[in-house]
């Protein structure tokens, strides 16, 4: 499983990628759609919904199960993926090419208590033992 480096990440299993523009663009990384398995559903935040960190903000579900997908920092929702409504498997297929929102931060500053990609693995690591 790669894990790419230019993202950042969350212990609940959510990718972010830092924007040019400062928006964030966040998905659920390879390890969550490897668990969750064949994604059937995907419910998505609404554009212009505000969240805290850590805050749940969509669900992804499974033919196993239905996960909480968190906000990794607070913002505003500035766009959903609303291609996943039709086709949630392409979570299975590229998980880290098929984001689900982007975000406005609130908090800029909260970027930076989020993962590496090193520290990633480390979570995934200390979760197989």
């Amino acid at each position: 499983m790669s894990i790419p480096s230019d993202l950042k990440y969350t212990r609940s299993h959510e990718w972010v990628k830092i924007e040019a523009d400062g928006t964030v663009t966040v998905g659920i990384t390879d390890h969550a759609q490897e668990l969750l398995g064949d994604m059937v559903f995907v419910e998505l935040p609404k554009v212009g919904d505000s969240f805290s960190q850590k805050q749940e903000c969509a669900v992804a579900e499974s033919v196993k199960a239905a996960a909480d997908v968190y906000a990794p920092i607070s913002g505003e929702v500035i766009e959903v993926n609303s291609a996943l409504a039709d086709s949630p498997e392409k979570i299975n297929q590229d998980a880290f090419g098929s984001w689900l929102f982007k975000l406005k931060p609130g908090n800029p500053a909260e970027l930076d208590g989020l993962l590496d990609a090193a520290g990633y693995q480390e979570v995934l690591d200390s979760e197989d033992h």
